[in-house]
């Protein structure tokens, strides 16, 4: 199983954006990495910003090249809208649906639980963090997830849900699909169909 493995303020420091919720943790935000700090302002291509923009999006979900290029293939597949598509098929995500939901602080922590099998989906054991949530499935953790310090925690705290997403106590379900109005990230999801569509 893929994953992006290595520093991770550097990417964030790249895109000028806290792509994996450190918060506070996060250092030099305005400053892209590198030895040599910015250099210069040179005004970006259309290419540069659609590529930013995308490994952006890539790097926020935790999501692999190929995989990626999967989901493009997909929504390109898909009637209606391919920008809305693949974002529906990216919050669809499993350890995207634990984060939205509010049972992890950060994608990566989701992502950790669904590895360590204490996401059950109606049920049952779920492993796979790619695994697309379909509407009206019931999303629980186990019982010894839920006496995990940091869970249980964040299990206390009050989140703000998504208008998609409906939770009670520690179950939660899909209640309809995800648009792009209820994505609270800024993402221009136009500028990466225009990159797959060259």
């Amino acid at each position: 199983m893929a994953r992006q493995a290595g520093p991770k303020d550097r990417l964030s420091r790249r895109e000028g954006f806290d792509l994996f919720g450190k918060g506070a943790k996060l250092t030099r935000l305005t400053v892209p990495p590198g030895m040599h700090g910015p250099k210069g302002t040179r005004r970006k291509s259309q290419y540069n910003m659609q590529l930013r923009e995308k490994q952006k999006v890539k790097r926020m979900y935790g999501v692999m090249e190929r995989q990626f290029k999967n989901y493009i293939e997909k929504a390109f597949k898909s009637k209606g809208n391919t920008g809305e598509s693949l974002l529906s098929l990216l919050e669809r995500r499993l350890d995207n649906v634990i984060f939205r939901l509010g049972f992890a602080t950060t994608r990566p922590a989701a992502r950790q639980l669904v590895s360590h099998k204490h996401v059950l989906i109606d049920g049952k054991k779920v492993n796979i963090p790619s695994y697309s949530v379909k509407v009206g499935q019931t999303i629980t953790i186990t019982k010894k997830a839920q006496e995990i310090p940091a869970v249980r925690k964040q299990l206390q705290e009050d989140v703000n849900l998504p208008s998609w997403l409906r939770r009670k106590a520690i179950a939660g379900n899909i209640k309809k699909l995800p648009t792009i109005n209820d994505i609270a990230e800024p993402i221009s999801i136009q500028d990466i169909v225009e990159f797959y569509s060259r």
